[in-house]
């Protein structure tokens, strides 16, 4: 099925690119969501008479926006404590979703996670460069800097099992 893309579809095409797809991705995916129209000649008609102007002026609006906003911004650094073992490994992994809630908290900048490049969530400890994509020619690199916390219920544990022991130990001598 052929389809005009309304907005940017990433790994598709742009505003306005005309595109084939499959049939189910058209309807499941792209008209929900209003990211595309089905390729008919009044659709082009439309296109090439009002969105085409609309878009490129939507599309310099929003890149003037994502500009500013980095340039506001600066360098951003946000830091997240993970637990990890006695071997090194952490217990869980950071996500985009964590990054986004960490820039928010730590910042004060609101990022929607979609924008957040992230090909696998962070599993090692130390820093970790994510890019952010705010606009299809505006990029930023987040660096996440990931801290170890040391088990402190391995520490209560172990001191448990050694209290533990001993009063089981004076337990057995008591009857």
């Amino acid at each position: 099925m052929r389809v005009i893309l309304k907005q940017d579809v990433e790994r598709l095409g742009k505003a306005g690119d005309i595109v084939t797809v499959k049939d189910g991705y058209a309807r499941n995916f792209l008209f929900p969501r209003g990211l595309a129209m089905i390729d008919t000649p009044a659709n082009q008609k439309t296109l090439q008479h009002v969105f085409k102007r609309s878009w490129k002026i939507k599309d310099e609006k929003q890149r003037k926006i994502a500009m500013k906003a980095i340039s506001e911004w600066g360098h951003i650094e946000v830091s997240v404590k993970m637990r990890v073992g006695e071997d090194g490994k952490m217990f869980g992994a950071v996500t985009s979703s964590d990054i986004a809630e960490l820039v928010k908290e730590q910042r004060g900048i609101e990022i929607d996670r979609r924008k957040l490049l992230l090909e696998e969530p962070i599993r090692s400890i130390g820093t970790h460069q994510v890019h952010l994509k705010l606009h299809s020619d505006v990029h930023t690199i987040i660096h996440v800097n990931v801290v170890p916390i040391l088990e402190e219920n391995e520490e209560l544990s172990k001191e448990q099992d050694s209290s533990t022991s001993e009063s089981s130990s004076d337990n057995s001598e008591e009857i």
